[in-house]
């Protein structure tokens, strides 16, 4: 009796918190690139970010969204996938804006010229979205035909979660080349260890596909490798060469 009695203060505290957690979900991906995105404007210099990082995210939500139509998931990865399009096409407009007009007198490259040397260093904006309009269409007529192939779907839903999974690697592989992790930012990384942890948890818990559950534990084991190279290289410093550059991270640093 004092179970049901409690009914009514249980039963929409459990849907409160199932929204928060959907909500986390949708826009959570989003929070690490909004403090890159505000820095991008105040100091109008985007070399500190890398524009693949948008490209793979771009890659993976669109196969991800593709995915849905063959075996439909939760429908919070579903708007996540597409708040966080949205959120890496506003990255590319701004990074192209602030790139070309720090760029003087330099040829303008466009994604009609097909030349593969400046693939995803076009000159305009326009030349970005009609990479994407044509990977979509293209993509989406293949799903299309493939739509009743049990292999082709959980194919696709693979190659969605596993381009976003390895976001990560080219910065591991970069602190491994130089011995360091300077330059990178500990509190970002921090952020995406928390993000992906509670996104692997959210996927095993709501029952997501298998994909999904096991590219989140590859995120977060790629995140907490990264946090150890910190840690370790904090400990053992190697001494810094002289005019070396050290490139961005791929994911954004």
């Amino acid at each position: 009796m004092e179970a049901e009695g409690l009914d009514w203060l249980l039963v929409p505290l459990h849907q409160l918190v199932s929204w928060g957690a959907a909500g986390a979900m949708v826009f959570g991906g989003v929070v690490p690139y909004i403090p890159q995105y505000r820095d991008i404007r105040r100091t109008q210099n985007a070399e500190g970010f890398s524009t693949y990082v948008c490209l793979v995210l771009l890659v993976a939500n669109i196969l991800r969204i593709l995915f849905w139509f063959g075996r439909h998931f939760e429908s919070p990865l579903l708007w996540q996938s597409i708040v966080m399009i949205l959120t890496m096409l506003l990255m590319l407009k701004l990074c192209t804006e602030v790139r070309v007009t720090n760029e003087l007198n330099v040829k303008r490259r466009f994604f009609a010229d097909f030349d593969p040397h400046h693939f995803w260093h076009w000159s305009s904006f326009g030349d970005y979205v009609q990479c994407v309009l044509a990977f979509t269409g293209v993509a989406g007529y293949v799903t299309y035909l493939s739509i009743n192939s049990v292999l082709f779907v959980e194919t696709l839903g693979f190659l969605a979660v596993l381009t976003e999974a390895t976001l990560g690697v080219p910065q591991l592989y970069r602190n491994y080349l130089h011995q360091s992790t300077e330059g990178m930012s500990i509190k970002m990384v921090l952020m995406w260890t928390s993000g992906d942890t509670f996104k692997t948890a959210y996927f095993l818990l709501n029952g997501a596909p298998l994909q999904f559950s096991v590219c989140g534990l590859l995120q977060v084991l790629v995140d907490l490798a990264i946090l150890g190279q910190a840690y370790a290289f904090a400990r053992h410093p190697q001494k810094p060469a002289p005019h070396v550059a050290h490139p961005a991270s791929a994911k954004a640093l």
